[in-house]
């Protein structure tokens, strides 16, 4: 169950309880005078989890905001063409996926128990992967993939197949990307993960690529963004 969920039900019992104290209150107003420090100490304890969970959530948020900032940042020389980037500027790719690196992990040990976590575990693996610490990147993203919420485990899921694709298991990435079309998610749409498992056909089986591209094409050629991709994917494919 998603955490959010749990978070949801949390939040009804706790409107359950309240209003039952009250009915209570109403009623047995003599009665309640000797406890009603104590039952006002258990209400505030529930208040005070409601406020720090979201502030837990909220700033992870924002720490999630900054490491990514950091991911997208520029890298090159800040007088290149004579027009200086805003934002975060890093000599090297390497110095660059190591600080987000960095600053994903703090917001999984800060923060676990949050969404925002789930997806700075998703940002570790591409930086692990894109940094060469192959190995550790799998490892990351397959748990990363496990977590509760769909929308982030699908997100793992899909980095991890592009991992496992650049490393060879080709079967075993084409085998994720189908699962993600038949089971799509707002962050992995079935069209996102139709066009990925083309990608891994294009070079050893252009005719199934093809067979892929035609089927997307019938279920959202509509789509003027899937259009143009297809158009030059299509345009590209190798011809055996």
């Amino acid at each position: 169950m998603d955490r959010y969920t749990r978070r949801e039900l949390k939040h009804d019992e706790f409107q359950d309880t309240v209003e039952a104290v009250q009915i209570f209150i109403s009623e047995h107003l003599r009665q309640i005078i000797l406890v009603v420090v104590a039952a006002s100490i258990i209400i505030a304890g529930a208040l005070w989890y409601r406020s720090y969970s979201a502030s837990q959530e909220a700033a992870a948020n924002n720490e999630l905001q900054a490491a990514i900032g950091t991911f997208d940042a520029y890298v090159g020389s800040p007088e290149q063409n004579g027009m200086p980037p805003s934002g975060q500027v890093f000599l090297t790719a390497k110095a660059k996926y190591e600080q987000a690196l960095k600053q994903f992990g703090e917001i999984v040990q800060r923060y676990p128990r949050t969404r925002a976590a789930g997806y700075a575990e998703v940002h570790m693996g591409i930086c692990q992967a894109r940094l060469g610490d192959t190995a550790v990147a799998l490892k990351t993203l397959r748990q990363a993939s496990r977590n509760s919420s769909k929308q982030i485990a699908s997100l793992a899921q899909f980095a991890l197949a592009g991992e496992l694709l650049v490393t060879g298991k080709r079967d075993d990435a084409i085998k994720i990307y189908e699962s993600l079309a038949n089971h799509p998610t707002l962050t992995v749409p079935r069209a996102t993960a139709l066009l990925a498992m083309a990608a891994a056909y294009r070079t050893t089986q252009p005719n199934r690529a093809r067979d892929i591209y035609d089927q997307i094409q019938k279920e959202f050629g509509s789509d003027e963004v899937i259009a143009q991709i297809l158009t030059q994917q299509i345009a590209t494919l190798p011809k055996k």
